[in-house]
């Protein structure tokens, strides 16, 4: 199986992405529920905001080189 590397979620961006941003919408999904996002550098910052400024709870960590590899 070819590995390729996880690119950025942030819409037009194809760069490798090293962080992984969880999150979830409390009006929709229960609490055990959580949707991942990837980011570059460049774009954790704008898609962590996105996500706090409609009040989701939301979780900032490093991508796991396993996870990074997909």
């Amino acid at each position: 199986m070819i590995e390729t590397a996880a690119e950025c979620s942030r819409a037009g961006c194809r760069a490798t992405a090293v962080w992984r941003i969880d999150w979830r919408n409390p009006r929709i999904h229960s609490e055990d529920r959580r949707k991942t996002w990837v980011a570059c550098d460049e774009h954790r910052d704008h898609l962590r905001d996105f996500l706090a400024a409609r009040s989701f709870p939301v979780e900032v960590s490093r991508l796991a080189s396993s996870e990074a590899a997909r």
